[in-house]
């Protein structure tokens, strides 16, 4: 169209539409309210629950045989020793920065005796991360120390 708002066909035309168009969340209940639902609010997680994560997955790769470092593990064995065995099993070994929805982790373990450590850690970085990743955060990094070996007694 042209300035007089007439059609010329032998005139380019050019129409101009927004490139992003906002969400506009629903007037009431339903299955739209699921469509929108990200515009309603944010996702948090703990760094626990990420550490938590983390050391289940570490935890699953044949080959190590313990997670944390000497004074965790230490103090692990008073605590089974008085009888609160559970206690700090579930992070113990793993710490995590979360900032947003991306994530550093550090995972230190044990392996076990006669294992390949450039396998080992190569496996556990890949299964903290495919299970971290899972829940929809982003993994920046997974550093995995090794801290001692476990040598199995006669």
């Amino acid at each position: 169209m042209n300035d007089d708002g007439e059609f010329r066909a032998d005139q380019t035309q050019e129409i101009f539409l927004p490139a992003v168009v906002p969400a506009v969340p629903p007037q009431h209940g339903g299955a739209e309210v699921v469509e929108v639902a990200a515009h309603r609010g944010r996702t948090h997680f703990e760094r626990e629950v990420v550490e938590k994560l983390a050391a289940a997955a570490a935890r699953s790769v044949p080959g190590v045989a313990e997670l944390g470092g000497d004074v965790a593990r230490f103090f692990n064995a008073v605590l089974d020793k008085i009888g609160l065995d559970k206690v700090g099993d579930a992070t113990r070994g793993v710490s995590a920065r979360v900032d947003g929805m991306d994530v550093d982790i550090t995972v230190v373990l044990v392996l076990a005796a006669g294992e390949v450590a450039s396998a080992i850690t190569a496996e556990v970085r890949t299964r903290v991360i495919e299970a971290v990743e899972n829940y929809g955060l982003h993994v920046s990094n997974v550093d995995v120390k090794v801290d001692d070996i476990h040598i199995q007694e006669s």
